[in-house]
Order: C-alpha cells, then structure tokens, then sequence
C-alpha cells in the first residue's frame, strides 16, 4: 500500500504563523480517534502533515511536519524547544566550586487560554494526550482543551491574543521553529521591511545550514514525500525569506510539489513611505515566489493590495474584527484546510502537483481562492435546494484581494465543497412530482455542483470538483464570531437566536481559480509604480535589492498579467495608459 505522501509545511513570517496556528489546531480537532473511522476512505490521513515521535522518556508523540521562521519577540510565552522533549536533568547546577551567579529573564505572561491548557496538563503525568491514539478513560486532548478554552472559562481572551503563539493549540517539534535574531517583533525601529533584508537573511550562513538541517530532517524520514506548503507573508521582509526558501526547495527537491500561500492581514492607512515598501514587497515577492513554486496563490481579506486599500471583504455570516490578526488569521485558515483536502484524504490519487498542474497551464502560475465560511445551507437542505438560492451570484466571497468575478473569465478552477451530510447532496422528490430544477435531477453530488459551476460560469474550461463529508471542526481557541443565524453545527436558522449557539462545525466551501480577474489586478500594481520615481525611497533599496532588479521585476508582473487575459478582449495602450 502507498504510504502517506508527506508534505513538508514552512511558515515564515508572523501573519503567516497566525494563519498555521489556527490551520493547525483545525486540523488537530478532526483527529479520528475511532479505529474503523480511521481506516475509512472518507477520512482526512492526518499523516500527510503529521508526524509520530518519541520523547527523550520514551513517551510519543504526533506533531506537524514544520518550520516555522520568526523574529525575536514574536513566540511570547512559548519556549523555542517546546515542551514535549524536554530533558528534566537539562537544569541540574554541574559541580563548581566557586561561586555561582543567575541572570534570569522575567517569562512573558501567559494568556487566560495558555494558562488553562498548562493547568490541564499539570494534572496528568503522562504525555498520552499529545497522541493520536485514544487516551485512557476515553478523554481526548481535543475535548479537553475545548472545554477550557470556552468564553464563559476564558474571559476577555480575545484582548489576550498578542502574537500567533498565544492562540496555538498544537505542540510542535524542538526543531520546528527557527528564530531570527536580527530584527525585532515588536517596535518602531530593528524591523524586517524590505524584501531585501529578506533575502540577506538566507545569505547568511547560520541561518542557511540552519533551514538546510531542518529540512533534511523532515524529508529524510518521508517514504514518499510529495512537496511543500509555504505560508509567507507578502507585505513585508519575509516576501524576501520565501523567495530564497522558494528558491531553494525547487533547486534542491527537484519534482516535489511547492504549493506557496501569500498572506497579508487586513491593512490600516499606512503613512506613504510603509504604503510603497508593502506594494514594493508585494509585488516582488509574488513575482518570485510564483516563478520557484509550483503555484502561488495571495490570500487576504483586503478589498485590494495597493497603495490605497480598499475596505475588508464582508463576510455575511462572520462579524470578524478586521484589525484583529486572531480573527481574520481564522477565517483564512478555514479556507486553506478546506482546498488542500483534495491531497491529503485517504483515498484521493491527486497530489500537490497534479492539482498545480491543472491550474497553471499555460504560464498562469498565480491562482486566486474563494470561499463560503460557513456555506449557506439550512440543516435538513439539499444541495440543489441550497445552490438554487444563489443562481445570480455565488455563495462564496474573494479572499485574494482581486475583487469579486462577476462576469469575468475564470479558466480553470478546483471546487471543495466539505460538511453536507451524504443524504442531502441529491434530492428526493415524492414519485410523479416534476423536478424543480435542473440540478433537482442529478444522480450524485459531484454532478449537482458540477453543474451549478457550470451554469454560473459557463466559459470555464475546467473544473475539479470535490465533495468531502466531515465538516471544519472548530475548538478552541478558534474565534466565536458567527452570525446568530447559525447553529452550533454551522447551518442557517430561519431568524436569529437571541443568544448565539456556540458554533463547533461549520460547512465549507472553497475553490482555486485561475481567473482573468488577475489581468487587471497584476497590471493594476504595474501601473500604480510605473508612474513613481521609486529611487526617491532609496532605504528600500539600499537593503540589497537593485533598482534595475525591480525594474525587471515590474515587467515580469506585466508579462504575468497578460497570462490571464481574455481573448478578444481589448488591451489598453501604453500610451493611453500614460
């Protein structure tokens, strides 16, 4: 039998951390822990991403297969090491007879949700709760932590969530994380702003053969190893760090799958100077980490990434705080653990590359996600009865920043559509009754959504649909900002509650598109910086980058935007450009 086919998961920068730590306590709270359901081929192989492990006692333990590369100051109360392998004779005094001197730092203070986890933990001596085995009595860590990480038993805990670390559920590996030393989280002054520094970064030796020996660590142990994830953060420093680590995973693992996510938070108005260095990154980060990776897809919740950003996407059943990392950093968590199922359930023959492969032909190696977080459906809903509510427009809203499709081209797409029940995909009308629609008569539900694509896009060449019974399942600390009009299992209500059910499902649906939207986003950042004397900010460039490099790189995106263009359709010129 084929093993798992691993995938190796990089994070690097802090929006990118906020994002993993919510996509990693997702995933951690749909751990199977029933051994026929784990064997089922409808199931998540949480082997994919996951590793097993043992401590220095002996004892095991499942952690993700991660790096994770951050400044100083950014891990907060976490312990660079963690806590699963630590060496209880690590802190015995060796023998010395002179006199001894202690300098101890005060410990960052831990959040209400951290101290509960600790607490749970304090009262159980072995480590069987980090295991994706069933722990004694019955009691899983999930459950567990659940339950402490209630609003009721963590009050405020919202204002408590500073940096990704406070809000990460899932214990990581001692050589998961990689700090940077140079540069500073928090401050006005010592921060990683330019693409440029990025890159120095990984010209520096230590910091190399340090990502070199974690990585070889993780691959060496995969029997069939199938690519990479990359979770970057694009607006700043660390769009440089990806092009370097994009860089490298294609030169050294020639074939394997780099699948690259570029994330940005929600945008306050920046003074001019941070405005122009977040573009600038920007768009030299997605040119050269679309050209190391396989494909490359931008996810954000911003109406738009240039210098003037328009207003956060509104989600209609999220009341999220756009300047809250913590919530925005959830929802596009729950987007990316719904359109990376495809390889990595059970029975699925598709793999990181192959779904690449079917996005980015012909030179389109940019790719923008969609998704309906939660997927309007009411509880005992079909499909076709839900997807026939939303004929005019689709249920789902852009999560890359390049507006809504509307009548715009998509040319392929792949489609996940998780959380309905096998029992409402088709519809069951009474024997003699006509049916109400088209997608009323379809046999299966992959031919229900299948057709609702078809007939809502019907210029798209391709499209890959998925359907995948388990919805998200959410557990604290995921945030609790859904609409009163959802039950506790996601679905809509007839009219609001007055009290909100607390949500611990939602259905999800998601699609990667390669969409013409991308002619005019791409082309749009061209334009905004072909009309500025960019040597005017020469601290940007003074950081390393050439500014015949970037003048190469502005041309490279417009020969990108024209990758999504459609035929027949009218190109503006230059000149009527100017």
């Amino acid at each position: 039998m084929l093993g798992p086919r691993e995938v190796v998961t990089l994070q690097l920068g802090h929006y990118a951390g906020s994002v993993g730590a919510h996509w990693w306590g997702l995933q951690e709270a749909s751990f199977c822990f029933e051994p026929a359901d784990k064997q089922s081929d409808e199931g998540i192989r949480h082997d994919v991403l996951f590793r097993t492990g043992k401590t220095l006692q002996g004892q095991e333990t499942y952690t993700p297969r991660l790096i994770v590369m951050d400044l100083k100051g950014s891990l907060c109360s976490l312990k660079q090491e963690g806590c699963l392998y630590q060496d209880p004779k690590a802190n015995t005094p060796v023998a010395w007879k002179g006199d001894l001197m202690t300098h101890q730092e005060e410990p960052s203070p831990k959040n209400p949700f951290q101290q509960g986890v600790d607490r749970s933990e304090s009262d159980r001596p072995s480590n069987d709760n980090f295991v994706l085995s069933p722990p004694p009595g019955g009691k899983d860590r999930t459950a567990l932590l659940g339950r402490l990480g209630e609003p009721s038993k963590a009050p405020n805990v919202e204002c408590a969530m500073h940096v990704w670390s406070d809000f990460l559920r899932t214990h990581l590996h001692p050589r998961s994380i990689l700090t940077i030393h140079q540069y500073d989280h928090d401050g006005e002054s010592n921060r990683l702003e330019a693409f440029g520094q990025g890159e120095k970064l990984l010209q520096d030796a230590t910091y190399l053969e340090e990502l070199e020996d974690r990585l070889h660590f993780y691959v060496e142990e995969c029997d069939y190893l199938q690519g990479f994830q990359v979770l970057c953060d694009l607006h700043n420093g660390f769009s440089g760090v990806g092009a370097k680590v994009t860089e490298l995973l294609r030169d050294e693992y020639t074939g394997k799958g780099i699948l690259t996510w570029g994330l940005t938070p929600v945008l306050s108005t920046p003074n001019p100077q941070l405005g122009l260095y977040r573009l600038m990154n920007t768009i030299l980060g997605l040119v050269h980490l679309s050209s190391h990776s396989s494909l490359f897809c931008p996810l954000s919740l911003n109406g738009s990434l240039g210098l003037r950003p328009e207003p956060p996407v509104a989600l209609p059943y999220v009341q999220y705080d756009a300047s809250l990392d913590y919530h925005t950093s959830a929802i596009l968590a729950t987007a990316l653990d719904t359109c990376t199922v495809p390889y990595r359930l059970q029975s699925s023959g598709l793999s990181m590359v192959h779904l690449a492969e079917a996005l980015n032909f012909s030179g389109r190696k940019v790719a923008t996600a969609v998704a309906a977080v939660p997927f309007p459906a009411a509880p005992s809903q079909s499909l076709p009865d839900a997807l026939c509510a939303h004929q005019t427009a689709v249920p789902w809203s852009p999560l890359s920043s390049c507006g809504e499709q509307g009548d715009r081209r998509c040319f392929t797409q792949s489609v996940v559509l998780r959380g309905i029940a096998r029992e409402h995909l088709v519809s069951k009308p009474p024997p003699g009754c006509e049916p109400k629609s088209i997608l009323h008569m379809c046999e299966t539900g992959e031919e229900v959504l299948t057709r609702y694509l078809y007939t809502t896009s019907p210029s798209t060449l391709s499209s890959t649909v998925h359907l995948f019974q388990g919805p998200c399942q959410l557990r604290a600390p995921y945030p609790q900002f859904f609409s009163p009009r959802l039950d506790k299992h996601g679905f809509l209500l007839d009219a609001p509650t007055r009290v909100s059910a607390t949500v611990e499902s939602v259905p999800v649906a998601t699609a990667l598109q390669a969409s013409a939207l991308l002619h005019q986003t791409l082309g749009a950042f061209h334009k905004e910086l072909r009309h500025l004397d960019v040597r005017r900010w020469a601290s940007f460039f003074s950081a390393g980058v050439e500014l015949d490099d970037f003048q190469e790189a502005l041309e490279d995106l417009r020969t990108l935007s024209h990758c999504y263009r459609e035929s027949g359709a009218e190109e503006e010129s230059e000149d009527e450009a100017d």
